[in-house]
């Protein structure tokens, strides 16, 4: 019989049809069972949901709610959450079958962090290639890590329940950036634990992926409200270089004003100035230009790094 761990899992579910089965059955094929999945269909228009409640297993909850947004269903979840312990996963996305055990053997290891992650692989159609992540294993020195690796992702994410919800969860109405705000606050919080063991499988093809798709917030957070004087420069940097990444995409799509806001706040930053540069001159031009100029300077960064200069 397969062992279980005392953790939950929670997989927030809008219009997945497509991904969803393969999410949970990499749930369900752990060497190390999760307590639970609980599985929060936010309003799915393409029965996702149905899909979800056909699959028989004991594990399986099935919470549907009108449509609130990702933060709002990861924070139902973990709300309904009966363990210590909450794996988040999106739908989209999929686990190696040794992640959770992965995860336990981090927690037996260093058991006072706050949260616990793994490397991941990105992948693209028949591509897939390891993400940017730290090569060693143990407590991770987060916001210097992160200012140019990938310490967590949600599909990564494993969580203290108390902890998250102490902290006030997701920022809902976020639609950009929920998570390394939430990340930012844990940090500044408790440690955090990572393994570099390639344990999940991040779906950049998948359809309707929340991240490709702009519409502008209504929220009442923002990662201004999580500038601090009294805390290190490096953790102000981390979220300078958060919010001047998400002011490049709301540039783009039009948000002019939040863009400027944005880098008008975070023009103390150190080291994103080429980002700060960027969200400046991409806001001076006409809207229709942005997503060409943006694209073409990409492209030739890009280019220029992999000429070795």
């Amino acid at each position: 019989m397969t062992q279980s761990c005392d953790i939950s899992v929670v997989i927030p579910l809008y219009n997945k049809a497509g991904e969803v089965s393969r999410a949970i059955s990499s749930v369900l094929g752990q060497s190390l069972l999760p307590r639970e999945i609980i599985v929060v269909d936010d309003g799915s228009t393409d029965g996702s949901g149905d899909i979800v409640a056909a699959i028989e297993s004991p594990l399986i909850r099935l919470i549907r709610q009108e449509n609130k947004g990702v933060s709002a269903a990861r924070n139902v979840g973990i709300e309904a959450a009966s363990s210590k312990w909450v794996a988040l996963l999106d739908g989209d996305d999929a686990w190696c079958s040794d992640f959770l055990s992965t995860i336990a053997s981090l927690m037996e290891q260093y058991p006072s962090c706050g949260a616990y992650s793994t490397a991941f692989y990105v992948e693209q159609g028949d591509e897939r290639v390891a993400a940017d992540t730290p090569a060693d294993a143990g407590i991770v020195d987060f916001f210097a890590e992160a200012m140019t690796r990938y310490v967590i992702i949600p599909s990564t994410a494993v969580l203290n329940r108390d902890l998250v919800l102490s902290l006030g969860g997701f920022p809902e109405g976020m639609r950009l950036g929920e998570d390394q705000y939430l990340w930012t606050k844990i940090a500044r919080q408790s440690d955090i634990a990572f393994s570099p063991k390639k344990m999940a499988i991040y779906s950049r093809a998948a359809s309707n992926r929340s991240a490709s798709i702009y519409r502008a917030e209504q929220t009442r957070f923002s990662f201004e409200e999580l500038y601090d004087s009294a805390e290190s420069d490096l953790s102000n940097e981390y979220i300078a270089r958060v919010a001047l990444g998400k002011a490049l995409v709301e540039s783009v799509k039009g948000g002019t004003a939040a863009a400027a806001r944005a880098a008008k706040f975070f023009s103390y930053t150190r080291l994103s100035r080429r980002a700060l540069w960027k969200v400046r001159v991409l806001n001076s031009l006409p809207r229709f230009m942005r997503p060409s100029v943006l694209a073409a300077y990409n492209w030739l960064a890009w280019k220029i790094a992999h000429k070795g200069l």
